[in-house]
């Protein structure tokens, strides 16, 4: 049998936006043995993550966990609150936005994605004040819901949910808001019942340093109460039996225990940082990482500075260069991955990763690759990034903050 052992010597440095490496603690938690899901214990445990995730969405209602990919919420989300034909309001910000909506199609749904021309969608954030012109357009009220992307893992951007919770208000129009913080959770600052959203959807191999396997819907009551009058077809995806199963910490169905004990542990990890200081990690790292693209010469995918995402940076190629030759010639040579460019952008940029379990030297270490990579690939680079990064880091580390132990 061929072995699945790719990597030569030494730790293989996983900087892609997600799956992000998952730390040992969490490995050794998905190491318990597997308990009987309908027993007290896995009631007990039940009970402390669902309680637990509550925090980290920054929500008073249910957060309901599902044994699937963020694809799966993504299913989960629409179906839930919406009937066939709807009409449903999608801002076009990246791959990620493109892919929703094109459920929102095969579902059954009418969704109208709404962008700026061209690639230029794919640089910047959503616009709270085109949605709010579309809503007030609206009438009739026939738009049913506004979905759009808090941090697009394809770009590097990361949207101004309030913003578009504000413009909604603003339009005096009854839509829900459905966010896709698959990529945004526990790396950026995400508030759902502050920021008046109705569902939240995310996923565990992000921010929250767990292997694949989790998502999450969290809900406000309007989105409970629009779940009373959906009528897409769902059974597995249907909200009302899973919330009621909950409140005693079970599901009506098989569960991923040993995921779940993971994410007991994950839920520990960030709240022993603190919250505000894994949001405040995530932006130092990723100022350093924009730092050293700026001295490699290099352009950021993200146009638009007060969007800069905390998760990720895309590095735009020079024109004539092949984004994906780069990625191959660093992944051969020095044991790393890096994301790739995607849908519209594909081959024209890779992405640096810097989330979840991610420290100063991590990053170092990342950017180095990149720098080298880039000079094998004959790139001319204007100066050493990763000396910008080092002085970056090395001038601000007083003031960065530590996980305990």
């Amino acid at each position: 049998m061929q072995s699945l052992n790719f990597h030569p010597a030494g730790r293989h440095f996983l900087q892609i936006p997600g799956p992000s490496p998952v730390p040992d603690r969490l490995l050794r938690a998905m190491s318990y043995p597997t308990i009987d899901h309908r027993g007290p214990e896995f009631g007990a445990l039940g009970r402390r993550v669902l309680s637990g995730i509550r925090g980290i969405f920054k929500t008073e209602h249910p957060v309901v966990i599902y044994p699937a990919s963020g694809t799966g919420a993504w299913e989960a989300a629409l179906v839930n609150t919406l009937s066939a034909c709807d009409h449903v309001l999608m801002f076009e910000t990246g791959h990620f936005a493109t892919l929703w909506q094109k459920m929102a199609l095969r579902l059954g749904l009418q969704p109208e994605f709404l962008g700026l021309p061209g690639t230029e969608g794919w640089r910047r954030g959503v616009q709270a004040d085109m949605i709010e012109e579309r809503l007030r357009a609206d009438a009739q009220h026939s738009i049913k819901a506004v979905c759009v992307v808090h941090n697009e893992t394809s770009t590097g951007v990361t949207s101004d949910i309030a913003g578009v919770r504000r413009a909604i208000d603003a339009a005096r129009h009854p839509a829900l808001l459905i966010v896709d913080t698959i990529s945004g959770l526990a790396s950026a600052d995400y508030r759902h019942d502050e920021w008046g959203v109705d569902v939240t959807v995310s996923g565990s191999q992000k921010g929250l340093m767990l292997p694949p396997g989790i998502s999450f819907n969290a809900l406000s009551p309007r989105a409970l109460e629009a779940s009373k009058n959906s009528k897409l077809p769902k059974s597995f995806w249907e909200w009302d039996e899973i919330v009621e199963m909950n409140q005693t910490g079970y599901w009506p169905y098989t569960p991923n225990t040993n995921l779940l004990y993971a994410l007991a542990e994950s839920i520990d990890m960030l709240m022993e940082e603190g919250l505000p200081q894994v949001f405040a990690r995530h932006d130092r790292l990723g100022e350093a990482c924009r730092r050293a693209v700026r001295a490699w010469g290099l352009e950021i995918q993200c146009a638009d500075p007060a969007v800069y995402s905390p998760v990720l940076t895309g590095v735009m190629m020079p024109a004539g260069v092949d984004a994906d030759a780069v990625r191959q010639l660093i992944y051969k040579n020095f044991n790393m991955s890096l994301g790739a460019g995607l849908g519209k952008v594909k081959g024209k940029m890779f992405r640096i990763g810097h989330l979840g379990d991610c420290n100063d030297l991590t990053l170092m270490a990342a950017l180095a690759g990149c720098e080298m990579g880039l000079k094998l690939a004959g790139v001319r680079l204007r100066e050493s990034g990763t000396a910008a990064a080092m002085d970056y880091l090395g001038a601000t580390a007083a003031d960065s903050t530590r996980r305990p132990g």
